[in-house]
């Protein structure tokens, strides 16, 4: 039996899967703080040097954090790991492969002493090919050097603090590895890219899949999509190159009066299985040839739009009611487990909330699986720099465009956002090539992938973007009101143009239709005690003080003409308590009282 998108929970890529099991490398590894960089000198990547691996980290736990058994928050900006792998080389015309979901921010990789890979990026997912260095006898000993430089503020790192003690909004570090590492092998011509592009309108899916080298002859690719038991397409296609794209008709998607049962939604989020099988199209007439490549996928069939100060959803119109989630956990920092990922998108819908914006973090594919499967509509944010330049521009660019790519086929995901209030762009109104730098980045996301709205900078001075969204942390749902409740904010028309400190619009920007989204307000906390750490946007006394306030700041965001809003925040993070949840995810009130309150019904 094929595997259905059901079987592929906990994958650590759950879009690309292979049959046999992957290998998991989580565990104990042995590490090295290397503060003095002489690493590379002294040789540390060699299989017989263990001297200097004096303590044991838990991977994929940052070693900031608990989680990891190390628990050191203070500067370390380089990081060996090593461990023994028991692994005998491949067959002939097959490949051994180690996946690393992230390392941040540098990496390189040797096996028994001999390099295998190195990447940039530390929220980006890489793949080192171990076949040629693997050794007889069948240990074989991995080491990965992984530089994090703490005062780099050229280098993509969110909300990671660059003083020793997280402050305000930031908070302590997740350096070196912190996804999942596992191995695969793989057949020697094999798809290391695969992308889904639903198009219901035209009733098609456009599938984009790259080969792991030039085929040299033309090879047979065959891909099934089915719904449950129901076959909806199947199709061959031929690939004589590295990469192919094409289309595919889904012929029940012309049925206009059946479409509820075939299309993803947060009410309804149908997954569709697919499996893509590539073969030898040299093969003799009548003989279907040994297959090359084998694997399973999914995605959901829906089209996402925006019109007349409207955000759609399947051409139709749709309310977002989200929350801001920074993807933090106490004892692992920016890593957590399956189970805590699966959770925490449980947590979003039970409290009422049709999607999150994930927010100064690429989220581990693990989460956004859980998202395609529950019905989770997400924004997903770049982690930003924090100085504007040339090494900024590079970074971001490269990272940025990896991102896409990784995550361009899960339908969960509803829009992108490359930069975050001007962060690592801080004058855009005044320098132009941080704006152009901005719009660049909108132009790329678009050419990427033209299927979703880009947001080129989320809460204000915005230039190019599909979606016009806002920050405002007022306390008072009167001037919400006030603000937002006219009419005419549908044609992007804005009372209070500084509801902040900046200005909303960058000058000569006009409106073409782009819904208005108050993509982060709130931020409530409860008065802390005497002494303790808090970050917020003003405090309430009790659970009940907190109820009313945060209904009356909903209700004001839903009686008024804007598409959406999105809560500060799902989760307390460490020093900024001003989450619907603790950071050990319980309600701060009674969860069927926030859900009502989150849920009310639209006016009109």
């Amino acid at each position: 039996m094929p595997l259905t998108h059901l079987d592929l929970a906990g994958h650590p890529r759950p879009q690309l899967v292979r049959d046999p099991d992957w290998r998991d490398l989580g565990g104990p590894w042995q590490f090295a703080y290397d503060d003095t960089d002489r690493g590379r000198a002294e040789r540390w990547m060699e299989p017989d040097t263990t001297s200097p691996y004096t303590a044991t980290v838990t991977v994929p736990y940052p070693p900031e954090s608990k989680a990891s058994g190390i628990g050191d928050s203070s500067h370390h900006p380089v990081l060996w790991y090593r461990r023994s792998v028991e692994v005998t080389a491949p067959p002939a015309g097959r490949r051994l492969l180690v996946h690393f979901g992230a390392v941040d921010h540098r990496a390189e990789v040797w096996l028994n002493g001999r390099p295998v890979g190195y990447h940039e990026g530390g929220h980006t997912p890489f793949t080192c090919d171990l076949t040629d260095a693997v050794e007889p006898g069948g240990e074989q000993v991995l080491v990965v050097r992984a530089e994090d430089q703490p005062l780099d503020v050229t280098q993509p790192r969110g909300k990671q603090d660059w003083r020793d003690a997280p402050h305000v909004i930031w908070y302590h570090r997740t350096s070196g590895i912190w996804q999942p590492v596992w191995l695969e092998e793989v057949p020697d011509l094999h798809v290391t890219t695969l992308h889904w592009t639903p198009d219901v309108a035209h009733a098609r899916v456009r599938c984009a899949l790259r080969l792991s080298r030039w085929p040299g002859c033309a090879v047979r690719v065959d891909v099934a999509l089915r719904l449950g038991e129901r076959l909806l397409a199947e199709q061959r296609v031929l690939a004589d190159e590295r990469e192919t794209v094409f289309e595919i008709a889904v012929p029940a998607l012309r049925h206009a009066q059946d479409l509820d049962a075939l299309l993803w939604s947060p009410d309804h989020p149908h997954l569709v299985d697919a499996t893509v099988t590539l073969t030898d199209a040299g093969a003799a007439e009548g003989d279907g040839g040994a297959a090359l490549d084998r694997l399973t996928s999914y995605l959901g069939l829906r089209d996402i739009g925006w019109e007349e100060g409207g955000f759609q959803l399947n051409h139709k119109p749709c309310f977002l009611r989200f929350a801001l989630q920074q993807g933090y956990w106490p004892d692992s920092h920016l890593a957590a487990t399956a189970d805590e990922l699966r959770r925490d998108a449980e947590l979003a819908k039970e409290a009422g909330l049709n999607g999150l914006r994930v927010h100064q973090k690429l989220e581990d594919p693990r989460f956004l699986y859980w998202a395609d499967r529950l019905g989770l509509m997400l924004w997903t944010e770049m982690p930003s720099a924090f100085a504007f330049g040339t090494t900024t521009v590079e970074r971001v660019l490269s990272e940025w465009t990896e991102a896409v790519s990784r995550d361009l086929s899960h339908p969960s995901i509803v829009a992108w956002v490359p930069v975050n209030e001007s962060w690592g762009t801080p004058n855009p109104a005044h320098v132009p090539e941080q704006r152009h730098f901005m719009d660049a980045l909108y132009h790329l996301t678009k050419a990427l992938d033209p299927s979703r709205p880009t947001v080129s900078n989320d809460g204000w001075e915005i230039s190019a973007a599909d979606i016009w969204g806002v920050h405002d942390y007022t306390q008072r749902a009167d001037i919400l009101r006030e603000r937002y409740g006219h009419a005419s904010l549908r044609s992007g028309e804005f009372t209070d143009p500084w509801p902040g400190a900046k200005r909303l619009l960058l000058s000569g920007v006009r409106h073409q239709g782009q819904p208005v989204v108050l993509s982060e307000f709130g931020g409530t906390t409860f008065e802390p005690a005497e002494g303790e750490e808090w970050f917020g946007y003003d405090t309430v006394a009790s659970p009940e003080d907190y109820a009313e306030r945060l209904d009356c700041l909903v209700a004001a965001a839903v009686d008024s003409p804007l598409a959406g809003f999105c809560f500060t925040q799902l989760t307390d993070t460490e020093q900024e308590t001003n989450g619907l949840f603790t950071a050990d995810r319980r309600p701060k009130i009674p969860l069927p009282d926030l859900r009502t309150i989150l849920t009310r019904p639209r006016r009109g």
